[in-house]
């Protein structure tokens, strides 16, 4: 049995040292799942041409405030600054925030952020949107709950980009002072 103990510390000591393993495929995995699912949803709530990148669409603030765009008639001249503000930022960060983490760029405070994104969005989904469908329950027998399983998997993995970076293929690594 002792052998055996061993051989298994011996084997599983290698993966110890593969420091870079984890961070370089989370950044993998969030390209491959992820990215394309926020660019998307970006577009959505864009405006017409190319200053809808400063005048979101109404489709964006029926996303982000569904009870306050229906309660103003769909009108957004008659919502404040504050609404306009959050539905930029939330547009933005749909754009900036992915292409940092698959950069390597700022990586944690990225996917820090995309932490808070995803829970505001889920937020959003169950109490602006009414989602409760979706929301699902952890430990039941279920594991494909929109709101619940999906979402925690997703901040479970910018977690790992939060705690051990973007890796060794990254801008972080590259433009990092050399230690002595």
């Amino acid at each position: 049995m002792t052998a055996l103990l061993a051989l298994y510390a011996s084997l599983t000591s290698k993966l110890e040292r593969a420091d870079w393993l984890l961070s370089t495929v989370a950044r993998f995995l969030f390209a491959a799942i992820l990215m394309v699912y926020f660019l998307n949803s970006g577009l959505t709530k864009l405006g017409e041409g190319l200053a809808g990148i400063w005048t979101p669409s109404v489709g964006a603030y029926a996303q982000i405030f569904p009870r306050v765009i229906e309660i103003a008639g769909y009108d957004v001249e008659a919502l404040s600054l504050f609404h306009k503000l959050v539905v930029l930022a939330g547009t933005w960060s749909e754009f900036i925030l992915p292409v940092l983490i698959v950069l390597g760029f700022l990586t944690r405070l990225a996917a820090l952020g995309m932490i808070g994104f995803v829970v505001v969005q889920s937020l959003t989904d169950i109490h602006g949107h009414g989602a409760s469908d979706a929301l699902g329950s952890w430990f039941d027998r279920f594991p494909d709950a929109t709101i619940m399983d999906q979402r925690a998997l997703w901040i479970f993995l910018l977690l790992v980009l939060v705690v051990k970076g973007a890796g060794p293929l990254s801008f972080d690594r590259a433009l990092a002072p050399a230690t002595s």
